[in-house]
């Protein structure tokens, strides 16, 4: 049997700055490409380097892609958070635990601090649902 894959894309997240997708749905599996600070109206970057309003404008991009799509955050089940700086940990899970505070089972997850995320950002977020 072959999977159907699909490409997920919204007007109410930023536009992909490269050769990819927002998201692809393969199967009953979402698969959500990383998120950064962007207004999608406007491209331009959210938060003036306080993390807390990066961390909320990347959830908001994420939300409107899994919305798109059908999804919920309480069907994400995975998500990768990327950090300039690891010492952002504490403030970010604070924004990312009540975006998550809904699920029954939170996603599994890993964080890592990375040398440089794109435009310059603080975080950035990608994440897995199952639809």
């Amino acid at each position: 049997m072959v999977t159907k894959i699909s490409e997920i894309k919204t007007s109410s997240a930023p536009a992909p700055v490269g050769p990819y997708s927002q998201a692809v749905l393969a199967g009953s599996t979402l698969y959500v490409s990383g998120n950064i600070p962007l207004d999608p109206a406007t491209g331009a970057l959210v938060g003036n380097g306080d993390v807390q309003a990066e961390t909320k404008q990347v959830l908001a991009n994420m939300d409107a892609v899994l919305k798109e799509a059908g999804a919920t955050p309480q069907q994400v089940v995975r998500c990768t958070v990327f950090l300039a700086d690891l010492g952002d940990f504490a403030a970010v899970n604070e924004i990312y635990s009540e975006y998550f505070k809904d699920n029954a089972v939170p996603p599994s997850r890993s964080c890592v601090q990375v040398a440089a995320l794109p435009k310059g950002v603080k975080v950035e977020i990608d994440c897995i649902a199952v639809l």
